[in-house]
């Protein structure tokens, strides 16, 4: 496979969305905008993206953004097609916590073990708050749902994070740290900010140290926030396989994703751990 330009390794790509959203006026603005410029509405699509960038294999999930809970939910067809379309390709479900979501919520769930599907997805910024602390009995059956299927299909459960607001990583220590052993979480986007990672770095290799299944990808970080995160893992010898390369296209954009890595002031080795081998080995029992 051919590279692009400005690249030098062949890449694997463990997080980027798959599906056509609408144009929406977001934050106001007195008419809809869709900002993201390009999506991918069918697998085909999607491989042409991972041919442009030299990608071996991907993960996809639901892309969303759009105030619509059910938006995500209606591209898991999409998703599963894509997840079977090509050996390239394996998929994530999308699910939620929140009651008024239960529906969707079972209906994806009975997808779990099929062909090509290695996890589930969900959001925060769609309503609901990651602290069990803060859920009712309703949303804690429905968790412990999604949390059951994972730890029976061995599935990696991904969340996003973001600094502030319910997605920031201060209500997600609670979570993880009771169902984190149990399961396989990702943390997408390393906190998502600043104060995100500041207080992430520490508190996800410390997990790393206590026995926690816990993985991220560095998408949307912050300029330093990959670059710390590697260079601690280096020098405190640990969380090295817990870390993987993911674009977030089309929300991001790939080659400056490619970049934090690739460009880190780090061994060769790790940079090849994240960028290739941590996926491989996370995944390979569902490929």
């Amino acid at each position: 496979m051919s590279l692009p330009e400005g690249m030098k390794r062949n890449v694997v790509d463990g997080h980027a969305h798959i599906g056509e959203i609408e144009a929406w006026p977001f934050y106001g603005i007195d008419h809809p905008v869709k900002p993201i410029v390009y999506d991918f509405p069918r697998a085909k699509d999607y491989l042409k993206y991972m041919d442009r960038y030299g990608i071996e294999r991907s993960l996809c999930m639901s892309n969303y953004g759009i105030p619509k809970p059910e938006q995500p939910f209606s591209l898991n067809p999409v998703v599963m097609e894509a997840a079977t379309s090509s050996d390239r390709i394996r998929g994530l479900l999308w699910v939620s916590f929140l009651p008024r979501d239960k529906e969707h919520t079972l209906e994806a769930l009975k997808h779990c073990g099929e062909a090509g599907i290695i996890g589930l997805k969900t959001t925060f910024l769609l309503g609901g708050n990651p602290n069990p602390e803060e859920w009712d009995e309703e949303t804690k059956a429905i968790a412990d749902m999604c949390f059951d299927a994972c730890e029976k299909h061995d599935y990696v459960f991904h969340f996003h994070t973001s600094a502030g607001g319910n997605s920031d990583i201060n209500n997600f220590i609670p979570m993880v740290e009771a169902y984190g052993k149990r399961c396989k979480i990702h943390l997408v986007h390393f906190g998502g900010g600043v104060s995100g990672h500041i207080k992430l770095v520490p508190k996800f290799l410390q997990w790393v140290k206590d026995g926690y299944k816990v993985y991220t990808d560095t998408s949307w970080a912050i300029g330093f926030g990959a670059r710390w995160l590697l260079v601690e893992i280096e020098k405190q010898g640990i969380g090295g396989d817990r870390v993987l390369f993911g674009s977030d296209e089309p929300w991001s954009d790939f080659m400056s994703e490619y970049w934090k890595i690739e460009g880190a002031p780090v061994s060769e080795e790790l940079k090849r751990m994240v960028l290739v081998d941590n996926f491989t080995k996370l995944h390979e029992k569902h490929w």
